[in-house]
């Protein structure tokens, strides 16, 4: 009897391999001839419009995905999407329900190559996804094949096989073009290429002050307003909305329609503050740095990503002044930005402390890995569940302004490994690791946890606490770098931040309210409610308040050129 069972377990199981639903992707020799390498991500969803690949997200209604590596895929060739390969957020195709669903894939490709981070300065070969002027965007990357979506109809049981042809290719980004007050540079950077073993490039937006050309003998502070990818400078426009703008549009995050003639308004607004009589004149630099691993390198050194921090501070920023007469000191450069720009602001000016003469970091990301989002990341096990004897309960990754859970830490790390295998998926949890892990042996990113089960490797966190926990370096180093910093940092955080980045804010604010000789001299501020992107004012709306980084700090700015300048300083050619 019990063989007959085993007999009979087994023929269902065979029976069901033998019938599962396959996708086969492929490329025509159109689109190319030569073999391609990449990440083929296919995705299924239940509505046409948008497209699939744009409905992938960490949202309750996300797109499903499936993603495979591709070695040499020739013309023709499929890859192959079955009941083995790993998606979100379901798991396999098996657990897909039956209906109609509208299918599409991407090919997302790799380049190769000879990374300066193996032993004693040796390269070892990687295989990442370049940047072709898109910020490193899988759905919209210039030379990326997908497939327009078809509609199909997957069945209870039974073998079903799909073919998807990638047979649309995505197109180049214009680069932007000079205005009156907004001029792009572009610099090959040595130290990069020397790490990359290719020609690496990094850029800058730089926003001009009003008169500039009537005072050729004036020299500018200026400000870098760090965070994600721009296209070009963000947030400045010399014309106002038109006054029949369309406002039917919906953003659900402020449950606000209209948005985009705000924002618009906000922009031109600027212009005017900017161009006013009594604006402080300097420069405003938005950079773009983003890499095979991410929209932006984090501004600081990296064993995966390399010397970004070096080639930004003493490549780019000499150039940037040099072309724009900036005075070229650090008593006269500040820095600030919201999020990952936030993090970008502190950490700059505590591993470059004289370069800078203060930050203003809005919502960083963490700044404390005590406090890494919602667990502790030194004495926590699990980066995914709160373990007990006999429960575990899934932790957070994003919440509401009520505290209302949007996604898991597992959910969001599961989306990132469909996206991509050895921190290749360009999103936020892959790119910390990206930047903060030491190289592995196989020239990719050590793995901060287990991407699949969330066990953290406690060697690595070890490593990420010396290099890259802000409050630790600065707790570390007080001695020497306290008199450098103090009166130099300011942190602004909502209380119900989308990615519970207060966190860390709060354990930071205790340290820089205790430390002494130097005391710290600090600034933070909290806002009730207030959720991400909110830069430090209480009186206005979140969703105004992330849209005026470029003017909340500029008292604050001169306020501290007034109180720390060298002898002999310029603080009146720019004062016109």
């Amino acid at each position: 009897m019990n063989r007959l069972l085993l007999c009979f377990a087994a023929w269902v199981f065979y029976a069901q391999a033998c019938a599962q639903t396959t996708f086969s992707v492929s490329f025509p020799a159109a689109q190319s001839t030569a073999p391609l390498d990449g990440r083929v991500l296919l995705m299924l969803a239940k509505t046409a419009s948008p497209e699939p690949r744009n409905q992938v997200s960490d949202a309750v209604e996300t797109a499903q995905l499936f993603g495979i590596d591709v070695n040499g895929l020739k013309p023709g060739q499929a890859a192959v999407v079955d009941a083995s390969v790993f998606g979100y957020p379901k798991r396999s195709l098996r657990d897909l329900p039956p209906g109609d669903y509208y299918v599409q894939a991407v090919l997302h490709k790799y380049e190769t190559f000879q990374v300066k981070n193996g032993p004693n300065g040796t390269r070892r070969t990687v295989k990442l996804p370049m940047d072709r002027g898109e910020g490193q965007n899988w759905r919209t990357a210039p030379g990326n094949l997908f497939s327009k979506p078809q509609k199909i109809t997957l069945k209870a049981g039974g073998k079903q096989a799909f073919a998807v042809v990638m047979d649309q290719v995505n197109p180049p980004i214009q680069e932007p073009k000079d205005t009156k007050f907004i001029k792009h540079i572009k610099i090959q950077s040595q130290k990069l290429t020397e790490f990359w073993g290719r020609p690496m490039y990094l850029g800058a937006h730089v926003l001009l002050p009003a008169g500039f050309d009537e005072h050729p003998n004036a020299r500018y502070p200026i400000c870098i307003n760090h965070g994600h990818f721009p296209a070009d400078f963000d947030g400045f426009s010399e014309t106002p909305p038109p006054a029949n703008m369309d406002t039917t549009d919906y953003i659900a995050r402020f449950n606000l329609r209209g948005y985009n003639k705000i924002v618009a308004q906000e922009a031109y607004d600027f212009y005017k503050k900017w161009t006013g009589p009594n604006f402080p004149r300097m420069l405003i630099v938005e950079i773009q740095h983003a890499n095979p691993y991410y929209d932006d390198s984090y501004a600081v050194n990296s064993e995966n990503l390399g010397p970004y921090g070096d080639a930004i501070m003493y490549e780019l920023l000499p150039e940037i002044e040099k072309q724009f007469r900036g005075i070229g000191q650090g008593w006269a450069r500040f820095t600030y930005g919201g999020s990952t720009g936030g993090w970008e602001a502190l950490a700059v000016q505590v591993l470059y402390p004289d370069e800078f003469n203060g930050c203003f970091a809005a919502c960083p990301d963490p700044i404390s890995f005590d406090a890494y989002t919602v667990f502790n990341l030194y004495k926590d096990k699990n980066a995914y569940y709160s373990e007990g004897p006999l429960r575990r309960t899934p932790r957070p990754s994003q919440r509401n302004y009520l505290g209302q859970v949007k996604v898991t830490m597992e959910e969001t790390n599961h989306r990132e490994l469909a996206l991509g295998t050895n921190s290749r998926s360009g999103d936020q949890f892959d790119i910390w690791e990206a930047v903060y892990s030491p190289a592995g042996p196989d020239g990719y990113p050590k793995r901060i946890w287990n991407k699949l089960t969330g066990e953290i490797d406690a060697t690595v966190a070890a490593y990420w606490r010396e290099h890259y926990d802000l409050l630790h370096i600065l707790k570390r180093d007080w001695k020497t770098l306290g008199p450098k910093v103090t009166g130099k940092i300011h942190l602004y955080c909502g209380d119900m931040d989308n990615y519970y980045l207060n966190n860390a804010v709060y354990l930071m604010e205790d340290f820089l309210k205790k430390v002494e000789n130097p005391a710290a001299r600090a600034e933070v501020a909290y806002g009730d409610r207030f959720e991400h992107c909110w830069n430090g004012d209480p009186n206005v709306p979140n969703y105004i308040s992330r849209l005026r980084y470029n003017t909340m700090y500029v008292d604050k700015i001169l306020k501290r050129i007034e109180a720390n300048h060298p002898q002999g300083a310029d603080l009146t050619s720019w004062r016109y």
